[in-house]
């Protein structure tokens, strides 16, 4: 480049003619490699990565064109912007406390018999619509948590203190659940509320050792109700299991005596018809048979024939007592006849 006329400075045309001819001969020796460089900086920067459990959310000018799933994928740079939202971990939100610390405002409710309770409740949910989450209100979190404590305040406000704080927690859990999914469900936000847990419910400080004295005495009916069912269950098989003993004793003691008493009708009967077949003699055997039966059970006998006892009154010496002959046979005899007679 000359210049004319050196107290001036360069002239601006020859200036720009000159750049623009060094442009053109560097673009025509360096240009298609700088093309390609271009080229493969504006790929890279489109390509992107969504991990496993996660789902990508592409926009287009701020529109969601397409969602895609765990892999390597490819957006339009500038144009194009990718939302990676985790679809399967489960978070967290909690209401009445942060970590170690209860928040009154939050924890104190009042229950539906008018008693006042501090809840701790905890909250787990995952992600089901990865666009609603996004786009369908602006903060997802805090939403969810107000939702949280309106669910639980309405069921609490349901309930008997009882319920809440003992016997009833699951049935408390289970509403609060199916009323919190129905809230966010309304909301539109991709939430899924998969549990919802009491950490804890207690009474305020001021009333907290009446409440723990009367869980205390709770506790303790539970336990005698529990022992008393338990004897119950031990004895009352037990004596089931030995009234039908008992019964079935008696059922096999009347057979036994019907049996008897049908096997003497039948002896009795025999013994009649044999009777009438010749009475003097069967008359005459029972009682030789009824003598011999009594006589075998006495250990001493002395038999006096009548004819000698006429007239006097010997006095004989059985089983070490003085008794009259006469008096000792009659008793004999009598027995003897009441038995023959009571065969008959």
């Amino acid at each position: 480049m000359q210049y004319n006329d050196p107290n001036q400075g360069p002239d601006v045309g020859d200036v720009i003619s000159e750049v623009a001819q060094v442009v053109n001969r560097n673009l025509k020796r360096f240009g298609p490699a700088l093309l390609v460089i271009l080229l493969v900086l504006v790929g890279a920067a489109g390509v992107y990565k969504v991990d496993p459990g996660a789902e990508g959310i592409v926009r287009r000018f701020g529109k969601e064109q397409r969602r895609a799933g765990p892999g390597l994928h490819y957006a339009v740079p500038v144009m194009e912007q990718v939302d990676v939202v985790n679809v399967e971990e489960i978070r967290r939100t909690e209401v009445g406390f942060r970590s170690d610390r209860v928040l009154p405002p939050e924890a104190m409710m009042l229950t539906g018999d008018e008693n006042i309770v501090e809840v701790r409740m905890v909250v787990q949910y995952r992600v089901r619509d990865a666009g609603k989450y996004l786009f369908r209100i602006a903060a997802p979190e805090e939403t969810l948590h107000g939702a949280a404590e309106v669910a639980i305040r309405t069921v609490v406000g349901q309930s008997r203190i009882d319920d809440v704080m003992t016997t009833g927690r699951a049935k408390v859990q289970a509403a609060t659940r199916v009323l919190l999914q129905r809230l966010v469900d309304a909301y539109e936000s991709g939430i899924e509320v998969t549990e919802v847990k009491l950490d804890n419910v207690d009474a305020p400080d001021e009333v907290k050792d009446a409440f723990n004295a009367v869980t205390r005495a709770r506790e303790e009916k539970e336990k005698l109700v529990n022992q008393a069912r338990g004897y119950a269950e031990d004895k009352v098989p037990r004596a089931r299991g030995k009234a039908t003993a008992t019964l079935r004793e008696a059922e096999a003691y009347k057979e036994e005596r019907v049996l008897r008493a049908k096997g003497n009708v039948a002896n009795f009967i025999a013994v009649l018809e044999e009777y009438h077949k010749a009475e003097d003699i069967t008359r005459r055997r029972l009682y030789l048979e009824t003598m011999e039966r009594i006589l075998t059970n006495i250990p001493n006998k002395t038999l006096v024939d009548e004819s000698l006892a006429k007239g006097a009154l010997p006095v004989l010496s059985i089983g070490g007592k003085a008794v009259a002959a006469g008096a000792a046979a009659r008793p004999a005899a009598v027995a003897a006849a009441s038995q023959t007679g009571d065969s008959q």
